[in-house]
């Protein structure tokens, strides 16, 4: 393929990215919300905000996981102003538990419902509220079409919704951007202090937009991601020089 082909599709590929909401940050400004190395999964190696990720929750230990997860998303996320929505039907959360992860949760506006299609439409309707800045939801199940109208919505008010499914037997395609599995990985032990330490996830990124799936291990410290690599090559150094 000659260069001015090239050139074409690379233009091609910038736009469409463009068009779909994937902006690079601006010059020498750093655009990203504190998952390291996981970011560059993401085109432009930025963390889409104004879009719905899927989170796929099969196991009350993975629900867990990846609620303390989100705790950390969420404490960026609402940094700037800007409540959140926790809709579920039967939740399981312990709010003040999201401190931990420097989430305030009395900005955070629980509602429970009875019914999975009441909890879609309470989302749809809070996704269009542009003062938010986020919307969680816990669904069993959600249909391509039902996706798209969340889309949709965030499209215009540009809030970053979670969808956290809890029923894998019915994993039908969805038009989020992103498909993520969280699962808890044991805390490891710090130099010198007994004890559990701080909490670890091994976050895999099963389907990206536009973007590279892969597995990576998180762990939160210091109130922010760490990735374990690195915080264990720190605990070496710290032990040689100890």
């Amino acid at each position: 393929m000659d260069a001015a082909k090239k050139d074409i599709i690379s233009k091609l590929q910038k736009d469409i990215l463009l068009w779909q909401g994937f902006a690079p940050p601006p010059a020498g400004q750093v655009k990203g919300i504190g998952l390291g190395p996981l970011e560059g999964a993401f085109p432009n190696g930025v963390f889409p905000t104004g879009s719905i990720h899927e989170m796929l929750c099969p196991t009350p230990e993975q629900t867990a996981a990846t609620g303390g997860l989100i705790g950390g998303l969420l404490s960026t996320l609402m940094k700037h102003g800007g409540a959140c929505i926790w809709i579920s039907t039967s939740r399981k959360l312990f709010p003040p538990a999201l401190k931990a992860f420097g989430a305030a949760p009395d900005s955070i506006i629980f509602i429970d419902v009875q019914r999975d299609r009441d909890v879609l439409w309470v989302m749809e309707e809070a996704l269009k509220c542009g003062g938010l800045a986020a919307v969680v939801a816990e669904v069993r199940e959600i249909s391509f079409a039902q996706s798209r109208r969340l889309q949709l919505a965030v499209e215009d008010s540009k809030v970053t919704g979670f969808l956290l499914r809890n029923d894998l037997k019915k994993l039908s395609s969805t038009v989020c951007v992103a498909r993520w599995q969280v699962s808890p990985l044991p805390s490891g032990a710090e130099p010198g202090l007994p004890g559990v330490s701080f909490p670890r996830w091994q976050v895999d990124l099963l389907r990206v937009r536009n973007g590279n799936p892969g597995s990576w291990q998180l762990e939160w410290c210091a109130g922010r991601f760490v990735p374990i690599v690195e915080q264990e090559e720190e605990q070496r150094i710290y032990i040689q020089i100890a």
